[in-house]
C-alpha cells in the first residue's frame, strides 16, 4: 500500500470544513440527534463530493457530530426529554414515543429516563379529546362505538386499563385532569 492509497481514505480539509459548517445549519434550524446528523451529513457528503469514498464519508459525518458537540449543539438526552414532552402533550403513548425516539437513534437508557415521568392517563385524555372519545363524545355510545374506541387507544399504545379509564371519565374529570396538567399542577 502506497502513501497515495492511505491518503485517499482521509478526508480534505475542504470536506472537514464543509462538515462543519453543514453541521452549524442544520442544527440552527432543528434540533438534531447524533443519528440524525450523521446520516444527514453522511448523505450529502455522497451528493457534494464527487470520488468520495466509505471511509472519507465517515470521517467526515464523525468530524461533524464530535464538531457539534464540542460546541453543545447536540445533545440526545435534551432532545429525548423534549420529544417526550412533546408527545405527552400531543397525546402519545409512552410506548409511541419510545418507538419514534429508537427510529431517531436514542439510545435505550436515554428514551427510559425521558420517559420515567410522563403520564399515560394525561396523554391519552388528550388523544380522547383530539378524536372526541370518551368524555368528549356527542352523542351517546353504541357497544360497536366503543369497542371502536377501545381499539383506537390500542393501537395508538396506550393499555387497556388506560383506555378503559378513560372512557369512564367524565367531561369535567377530563378535562380538569388536562388544566391541572397544562398549569404545571402535577
Amino acid at each position: 500500500m502506497t502513501d497515495d492509497e492511505v491518503q485517499t481514505d482521509i478526508p480534505t480539509a475542504r470536506m472537514l470544513s464543509w462538515a462543519r459548517n453543514s453541521a452549524i445549519y442544520r442544527l440552527g434550524r432543528r434540533m438534531m440527534t447524533e443519528k440524525q446528523l450523521f446520516d444527514a451529513i453522511a448523505r450529502k457528503a455522497r451528493q457534494k463530493f464527487e470520488g468520495i469514498n466509505a471511509l472519507q464519508v465517515e470521517a467526515v459525518a464523525d468530524s461533524a457530530v464530535k464538531f457539534a458537540y464540542g460546541q453543545g449543539a447536540l445533545n440526545d438526552v435534551a432532545y429525548a426529554e423534549m420529544s417526550t414532552r412533546a408527545g405527552v402533550r400531543n397525546g402519545k403513548s409512552k410506548r409511541v414515543i419510545a418507538q419514534r425516539l429508537s427510529l431517531k437513534g436514542i439510545d435505550r437508557e436515554i428514551a427510559t429516563a425521558a420517559l420515567e415521568d410522563s403520564d399515560d392517563l394525561f396523554a391519552a385524555v388528550v388523544f380522547a379529546r383530539k378524536r372526541s372519545f370518551g368524555p368528549f363524545r356527542r352523542d351517546a355510545p353504541d357497544d360497536k362505538q366503543r369497542a371502536k374506541e377501545v381499539s383506537a387507544f390500542a393501537r395508538n399504545g396506550f393499555g387497556f386499563e388506560i383506555g378503559r379509564a378513560v372512557l369512564e371519565m367524565t367531561r369535567d374529570g377530563a378535562e380538569g385532569l388536562i388544566e391541572t396538567k397544562r398549569s404545571g399542577n402535577s
